[in-house]
């Protein structure tokens, strides 16, 4: 039994956006990516890419996209835009293979996880590609802090969809689901998807947003939050 008043066994954690600084990391690899291909870049490019990037992710948690679809339907789109002519599979797997390099975690990330280590079982549930968020995990250094990770490219559906839950909770040893806490940025990914499953949920939320009526759990703005929260 944890020794905490909180009835939590296992901490599921999202990566990117929670413990993984996905903005830096997305800025970088494109930047180094127009680089690669020899195109000329600036800022307005990246900032567009992400808003795009952003709607793909969001139509791959409705399911009317595949991830396939989605690894070059984002540039195909930017480059309509940009009116520039590229390899876009090309670009595409250049891009991946520059964000795989990138392993920046928010400040607090390695100290909160090494904390919360050998008192809570620890999980990683994450969107993303298999080939990006890997290596990424693996060079962060906080892989052998997590019992279970699940790659939704690996499973075939992702977050909010309950069947990437089913496939975490074999993995976990089917825990009872109130002493599951998930932790995340995303409201339609995350914290749909926790409440969805019948899972307790807790929003990180750094950038003072509006939760738009969903039933979370508990709610902190940055992650040491997360500390005090267990622990009260």
């Amino acid at each position: 039994m944890n020794p905490n008043s909180l009835p939590y066994t296992w901490l599921m954690f999202d990566a990117d956006g929670t413990l993984f600084d996905y903005d830096a990391a997305e800025m970088a690899a494109v930047a180094q990516t127009f680089a690669v291909y020899h195109l000329p870049y600036n800022a307005h490019y990246g900032e567009r890419y992400r808003q795009i990037n952003h709607t793909f992710w969001q139509r791959f948690e409705r399911r009317d996209v595949t991830l396939a679809e989605l690894r070059v339907g984002r540039f195909r789109q930017l480059f309509d835009e940009l009116g520039t002519a590229v390899d876009l599979e090309g670009f595409a797997h250049s891009y991946l293979v520059q964000l795989a390099a990138q392993s920046q975690l928010f400040p607090e990330a390695v100290a909160l996880i090494r904390q919360l280590h050998g008192r809570y079982r620890l999980a990683l549930i994450t969107n993303g590609l298999a080939d990006v968020q890997r290596p990424r995990l693996e060079q962060s250094g906080l892989r052998p802090y997590f019992e279970a990770v699940i790659v939704s490219d690996e499973v075939g559906v992702g977050k909010p969809d309950p069947a990437i839950f089913e496939v975490a909770f074999a993995r976990m040893g089917q825990p009872p689901k109130e002493r599951v806490l998930i932790i995340g940025d995303g409201l339609t990914s995350d914290m749909q998807g926790g409440i969805s499953f019948g899972i307790d949920t807790c929003w990180l939320n750094m950038n003072g947003k509006t939760a738009n009526g969903l039933p979370i759990t508990y709610e902190i703005n940055r992650l040491s939050d997360l500390i005090e929260l267990l622990e009260k």
